[in-house]
């Protein structure tokens, strides 16, 4: 089953008359994944260059409604669990082993934990996820790690712990100056670095990072060895890092000079990085 396959590229975050809940076939979860948009407003904290969320049309305006927010979480659920989702024109080439709701995922149009109610919501979806039996359904947050320092966001993440949580923390860099360029934020590197070690100490998490080729070159091997150098100084002092998740562009990026790796370069990257950090890494195009 190929990562390029179809079904993969769907990610919309519109989805019938949903509006903060949309379902998609993740290449990573290996099934179907019912994605929170926190940030309807497209509004972001970073402005990657790679970002694949189309910022051209305009975002919705409107606050989330947490009322609104559970009824469509709880009907998206329901479609996955009844198999009404794959008879959806979108969804009718999903695989057979990928029909099963894999995880309930905090993603969206922006950063999830610039969320003022950060911790309602997850607490909201912990609720339905017991409430409808889905004892090995994850609650996964897809995030830059900017915001962990927030009060409101450590309360939220204590939640995640204690409901079968996961969180996804992005690190595309090794050097303030790389992350400077890719990231576009006036965040500073240091902050991620610190919120991801914290954050690491408390509960074992998953790094995703995103490699490309920047004006057609491929990332220089500085910037990698930089990388995995971050990666050991956060397990050096007492992060717990269960995996780490390298992938490459698979749908428009936001700036026409990015374009994703080949295989064979992306594997590469990944075994240099299990050899310089001997962390478990999976690849995905």
């Amino acid at each position: 089953m190929s990562d390029r396959a179809s079904v993969f590229l769907q990610h919309s975050r519109n989805f019938g008359e949903f509006r903060f809940i949309y379902p998609v076939v993740s290449r990573r979860a290996r099934g179907v994944s019912v994605g929170v948009n926190l940030n309807p407003d497209k509004v972001c904290n970073f402005d990657c260059v790679y970002c694949q969320v189309d910022r051209r049309s305009p975002g919705n305006k409107a606050f989330v409604e947490m009322e609104q927010l559970r009824a469509e979480l709880l009907a998206a659920i329901q479609l996955v669990q009844t198999g009404a989702l794959f008879e959806h024109p979108t969804f009718a080439d999903t695989p057979l082993p990928l029909r099963r709701l894999n995880d309930i995922a905090f993603s969206g149009d922006g950063e999830p934990t610039t969320f003022a109610n950060f911790d309602a919501v997850i607490q909201l979806a912990a609720d339905i996820r017991r409430a409808e039996s889905l004892d090995d359904v994850k609650l996964v947050l897809i995030t830059n790690a900017s915001m962990f320092h927030r009060e409101v966001v450590q309360r939220g993440l204590a939640i995640l712990d204690e409901n079968n949580g996961e969180i996804w923390a992005k690190l595309d860099a090794g050097t303030p100056e790389f992350f400077a360029k890719v990231a576009r934020t006036r965040i500073p590197f240091e902050r991620i670095l610190e919120n991801i070690t914290q954050a690491a100490q408390i509960r074992p998490i998953v790094i995703q990072s995103l490699f490309m080729r920047w004006l057609g070159s491929p990332p220089e091997e500085a910037e990698i060895e930089a990388y995995c150098m971050r990666l050991n100084e956060i397990t050096r002092r007492g992060g717990h890092i269960k995996g780490i998740q390298i992938y490459t562009v698979a749908r428009p990026p936001a700036e026409s000079f990015i374009s994703p790796l080949n295989k064979d370069e992306i594997d590469a990257i990944a075994s240099r990085v299990a050899e310089k950090t001997g962390l478990a890494v999976a690849t995905f195009l």
